[in-house]
């Protein structure tokens, strides 16, 4: 099902992705991220799903199927550094910091603040070319609105 992006992900130069590949990759994101402290909460999965419907006009029904998708791709999906090339090729430079605290926003929903999903984020942030002063800048701005 995934066999096309997967190989498009693992290319040694992988181009654009289109639109709905470029969402379900970074959905996968999302859950790889709250998936990296080995409790993929019920809170993380709702925040996903919030996060899902409010970024991509989604119905609840659609970002509970975009999700589960994202799931499976997720656990045959390639190392963070290959993985995260390919969205940050699909994600424009400013758009990134509002992945990032998409990703804030999954790592603080179940109120746990987690050194390996905090470990995780600062990979994927530089690997998207966040620096560490944005990420927290956006850990913030997360942190703000709870």
């Amino acid at each position: 099902m995934f066999g096309d992006l997967l190989k498009r992900l693992t290319e040694p130069q992988p181009g654009r992705l289109p639109d709905p590949d470029a969402r379900l990759a970074l959905t996968a994101l999302l859950v790889r991220v709250a998936r990296s402290d080995g409790d993929y909460a019920p809170d993380e999965i709702a925040r996903i799903d919030r996060i899902l419907v409010r970024r991509y006009g989604l119905s609840p029904f659609e970002a509970a199927h975009l999700r589960v998708e994202a799931e499976q791709l997720e656990t045959e999906a390639p190392d963070n550094v290959r993985f995260t090339r390919a969205i940050k090729d699909a994600v424009p430079y400013e758009d990134r910091s509002a992945v990032i605290e998409a990703l804030w926003a999954v790592v603080l929903a179940d109120g746990v603040r987690d050194e390996d999903e905090d470990a995780m984020i600062r990979l994927v942030a530089s690997l998207l070319g966040v620096n560490d002063r944005d990420s927290a800048l956006a850990r913030q701005r997360v942190q703000a609105r709870r």
